[in-house]
Order: C-alpha cells, then sequence, then structure tokens
C-alpha cells in the first residue's frame, strides 16, 4: 500500500509518471497480482492517467497561447486553468 508520504499523481512530473504507469502496466500484465491488488493498481493507474491528462492539457493552452503572440514578440502568459472554459 503506498505510504502516506507518498506524491499525489498531480505533483509528479509528466514523464515521472508515465514511468509509473508503464510500471503498473507491466507488474498487472504478470499474472502475479491479486485481485485485490490489482484493483488498488488499477486505480493507482487511473489517477495517474487523469493527472497526465491535465498536465498534457496545460501544456497544449500553453503552445495555443504562445502560437497567439507570435504576431508581436514570442512571450509567455500566465497559465490559468480558467481560461479553459
Amino acid at each position: 500500500m503506498p505510504s502516506k508520504a507518498a506524491k499525489k499523481p498531480a505533483d509528479v512530473s509528466f514523464e515521472d509518471a508515465v514511468e509509473k504507469l508503464e510500471s503498473i502496466v507491466e507488474e498487472m500484465e504478470s499474472d502475479e497480482l491479486p485481485l485485490e491488488t490489482l484493483l488498488v493498481r488499477y486505480e493507482e493507474g487511473a489517477k495517474l492517467v487523469k493527472a497526465c491528462e491535465e498536465k498534457l492539457r496545460a501544456a497544449e493552452l500553453k503552445v495555443a497561447q504562445l502560437e497567439e503572440s507570435l504576431e508581436g514578440d514570442l512571450k509567455a502568459r500566465p497559465l490559468s486553468m480558467d481560461d479553459e472554459n
């Protein structure tokens, strides 16, 4: 079971989250885990996928903001998740 000191999926870098997801998939494909452990790993993986999707959306938004500003000087606007709506 993960320790309470473990980082939340949203606090992990995109690259680390993908690496952890790959590890979870390999572990789940091994056919050696009991059902309860598989469910725990599945839930952990689902949270990592959600965190990765959020990070990708934020990166896409940042790229779009940079592209919009290319008409003038290349500059980054502060990123706000509220801009998505």
